[in-house]
């Protein structure tokens, strides 16, 4: 039986912008019946979620999942808090990469692995202002160096 690539749900291209990812980790999500369904079809969103350790567990919270449509009364809080599932090595990892000062734990992506909804939480380190600035530097050069290699491909 073939491995069936990972379906990608929810990306966060802005903490890629802010923050430099160190380390990343993948886990799985605790969620109710009609939650999955609404990720399947692709309603989520972690633009402004955050991930935070207490007592050995970690969990995500304002990820946001919009409640499936044919649901009623079985549709949970679409921000309610999930719990996120890692092994205990990774757990502590995590806990000690956190509490260093500048250090925080990001949502990165949603997506489906095997037929199980993941996520993928990075340890990050804030980005300075200077250090955006250089990305875009360095994107914007990049981009030139396409484009003109385009026009000399034409030419």
């Amino acid at each position: 039986m073939a491995k069936e690539p990972k379906k990608l749900i929810a990306n966060n291209k802005k903490a890629y912008h802010d923050y430099f990812i160190e380390d990343t980790y993948e886990a799985g999500i605790v969620l109710a019946g009609t939650e999955v369904k609404s990720l399947r079809m692709g309603k989520c969103s972690i633009k402004e979620a955050f991930v935070s350790c207490e007592k050995g567990e970690v969990f995500i919270y304002g990820m946001h999942i919009s409640p499936y449509e044919k649901g009623n009364i079985f549709n949970k809080d679409p921000l309610r808090t999930r719990k996120l599932l890692l092994h205990k090595t990774e757990i502590r990892k995590l806990i000690g990469g956190s509490s260093e000062k500048g250090y925080t734990i990001m949502p990165l992506e949603v997506y489906f692995k095997d037929g199980k909804a993941k996520i993928l939480i990075g340890l990050a380190r804030g980005k300075k202002l200077y250090d955006k600035r250089s990305d875009m530097a360095k994107k914007d050069m990049r981009r030139e160096v396409e484009k003109d290699f385009k026009m000399s491909l034409k030419g």
